[in-house]
């Protein structure tokens, strides 16, 4: 489990990003495989999750989890809900409710205001972030009293511009939306990569956000021991399991 140098200063804050290792799942899911979408077993996720858990120290039922769909919709969440919500960003207030990110090379991002005592949990994937749920979060933070001066933001571990290729189709989507995204871009002959770390901190930056901190962690990378959809496929695997991350006021 990894901790944030920044959040890890908060006494009242549970958090961790979590890699694969010291869970319970065989074969291409071990071992600590949260993706209930996954084609692991039910039970080795459920135990996974458990053990989870018991690290942030909140109740099972507690942790809320998102049907992740890649999209700019954010959710002040209340109260424990046994539907799941639809979206990729969630917001609260309450203590003791644990805001969890499942990803294999997409980002999560935790958004915590010290001053307003509230956290946020993203998913920020290519599409996620071109689409702004960065900005639509914080917005939605700001609205709710918050001021960006006081927000920390920390980008959790997610694939590395040298092992995130791309086509030219993609750069010219980004470079559409905002000519300045080319910095984001490394070129090599004919080859294209793209820092989704890079393009989220400067989102950030643009915003106004100060404290910003980047998990430097590439998923792809074998010996950082993450699970990648980008390897998995590479290496003719067509399911993959989901690394965890969660946030939560204690």
């Amino acid at each position: 489990m990894i901790k944030s140098k920044l959040i890890k200063k908060y006494k009242n804050i549970s958090h961790g990003f979590f890699n694969r290792q010291g869970g319970f799942s065989n074969g291409i899911y071990q071992s600590l495989n949260c993706g209930i979408g996954s084609k692991d077993k039910r039970n080795n996720i459920l135990r996974n999750i458990k053990k989870v858990c018991n690290k942030i120290e909140c109740k099972k039922d507690n942790l809320i989890l998102l049907n992740q769909i890649h999209s700019n919709k954010v959710h002040l969440v209340n109260k424990i809900s046994k539907k799941k919500y639809i979206g990729d960003s969630m917001i609260t207030y309450k203590k003791n409710f644990a805001l969890g990110i499942l990803t294999a090379d997409c980002a999560p991002v935790f958004i915590f205001d010290p001053n307003k005592s509230v956290i946020a949990a993203i998913h920020a994937g290519w599409k996620g972030a071109y689409k702004k749920i960065i900005y639509k979060t914080i917005y939605k933070l700001k609205k709710k009293g918050s001021e960006i001066n006081n927000l920390i933001a920390v980008i959790g571990p997610c694939i590395a511009k040298e092992n995130y290729e791309v086509k030219k189709d993609f750069l010219n989507k980004f470079i559409k939306q905002n000519q300045k995204n080319k910095r984001f871009f490394n070129f090599n002959k004919d080859q294209i990569f793209f820092s989704l770390k890079d393009y989220i901190k400067g989102q950030l930056k643009e915003i106004g956000v100060k404290n910003i901190e980047i998990i430097d962690k590439d998923t792809y990378l074998k010996k950082n021991k993450f699970f990648s959809s980008r390897w998995s496929l590479k290496n003719n695997n067509y399911d993959y399991g989901r690394n965890i991350s969660v946030i939560m006021i204690k």
